[in-house]
């Protein structure tokens, strides 16, 4: 038995004899709260053009139909006063502060399974889905100004603690793992990664939990927080499809209409979305670039081939889908979110040049899944645009760019042939360093069907 079986069945173990013998102290335990699948707004307010500029927009103009011209069901929680809160949507419990320190995974499995908080002790790490449910896209970190900023977590109910030496660190452990990862190169191994959303910069990935796909130690697990759930499993996440026969798929358990394809092309951001306010698909003209919230929705995390979602259902043009959001990025405005269906690529920089980067320097960082952001407009670097065609099979769609590439931490984000256009990017800043562009994504369409 490797390493990661043998510490899961001792701490299985130490829970049986906690609660055979110990029933008296757990008076609570057996109110295990019924979850429903409730998507909830993701409560983005303002809109905003491709420089990042708020703007105001009427139906019929460009930029029209983003995240803030939309609302769907709005978050409630209940603060039980003994420091959980219950999600009135989903019916879930969650911790309300959660410890201010930062665990290894392994710690943060022992943590929640010793956890005794509001009568109650069956607390465990949430999956992926349970934990963004909470998201809150309102959300913009000032790295030098913590006070100011604003967690992507509705911080009335929700206490929050940033890095005080990274603070854009902010991701927190769940039990959902990844089940394919190419090849990571620095070892030869292939690493399990646990996904998080993180809290403080808005972006959910995947990290380093201290495993192999295999179950062996790795000996390095990343440093991360814990906010304990307690309910009903299996219900967030678990989709109920129906095909209509006529290009679009209606899931039953979250109301929710999609497309069953992609379109036909990659966009960027502005003309995404123009095509759904146009879109009159199936004789219904409500479509709408989804939120991420909604997006993440399809997403099948335990699926150990790309495309991450059910293709019995939906059927994606390129299996290294990227699909847009109608949704931006708080820390980067300029920016707007998606979510990586295939793999979500990056190159790894290092020192102060990356001379000599080629295409082999890509890697799935994060894991199908993995949502991030790119930005709205523009072209993408050159070498971007040649993994762009390497992994979509497709020309690229935008401007050809040969000076462009990606640049790294201390240097500026330069015009280098004088015409005026930004030609390098700095990825120096958060975690988005690592993080693919490609600037023309794939798009879908998603509409309420209740």
């Amino acid at each position: 038995m490797n390493k990661k079986l043998i510490f899961l069945a001792i701490l299985a173990a130490s829970v049986l004899v906690a609660t055979g013998c110990n029933t008296a102290s757990v008076s609570r335990n057996d109110e295990i709260p019924k979850v429903s699948y409730v998507v909830t707004d993701s409560l983005q307010s303002v809109a905003y053009d491709d420089e990042g500029n708020i703007i105001e927009v009427s139906e019929g103009e460009a930029y029209y139909g983003q995240d803030s011209h939309y609302t769907t069901i709005l978050p409630s929680y209940t603060d039980n006063g003994d420091g959980t809160v219950t999600d009135n949507n989903t019916g879930l419990m969650w911790q309300q502060d959660p410890p201010s320190d930062k665990m290894s995974y392994e710690e943060a499995v022992e943590y929640v399974e010793n956890l005794e908080l509001g009568g109650y002790t069956d607390w465990r790490l949430p999956t992926i889905q349970e934990s963004y449910t909470l998201a809150m896209m309102d959300g913009e970190l000032i790295p030098e100004d913590t006070e100011n900023s604003q967690p992507y977590i509705d911080t009335d109910y929700f206490n929050f603690y940033y890095d005080q030496r990274k603070s854009y660190t902010g991701s927190y452990w769940t039990s959902t793992t990844t089940v394919m990862m190419e090849d990571l190169g620095d070892t030869g191994d292939t690493q399990e990664r646990n996904y998080g959303f993180n809290w403080a910069d808005g972006h959910l990935k995947s990290y380093q939990d201290g495993y192999t796909l295999d179950g062996d130690s790795t000996g390095f697990s990343i440093p991360a927080g814990v906010r304990a759930v307690r309910g009903e499993e299996g219900v967030i996440g678990a989709n109920d499809y129906q095909d209509n026969g006529d290009g679009t798929v209606t899931d039953n358990a979250t109301g929710l209409m999609w497309s069953q394809s992609d379109a036909d092309y990659a966009m960027d951001w502005e003309e995404a979305l123009a095509y759904a306010q146009e879109s009159e698909l199936a004789g219904f003209d409500d479509w709408r670039l989804p939120t991420p919230k909604e997006l993440q929705s399809l997403v099948e995390y335990g699926k150990s081939t790309i495309p991450a979602i059910d293709t019995d259902y939906f059927d994606l043009h390129v299996d290294d889908a990227y699909v847009w959001t109608g949704t931006t990025s708080g820390d980067f405005p300029q920016m707007a979110v998606y979510i990586a269906f295939g793999h979500a690529w990056g190159i790894e920089i290092t020192g102060s040049s990356n001379e000599g980067t080629t295409l082999d320097d890509f890697s799935d960082v994060h894991g199908p899944g993995a949502i991030r952001a790119d930005y709205k407009s523009g072209t993408a670097p050159a070498l971007s645009q040649a993994f762009y065609e390497q992994i979509t099979g497709e020309e690229y769609p935008g401007e050809e760019w040969t000076e462009g590439n990606y640049i790294v931490s201390g240097t500026e984000v330069t015009d280098t042939d004088g015409d005026g256009d930004v030609d390098e990017f700095d990825l120096s800043y958060s975690e988005n360093a690592a993080d693919y562009i490609s600037i023309y994504n794939r798009v879908m369409l998603v509409r309420d069907a209740t």
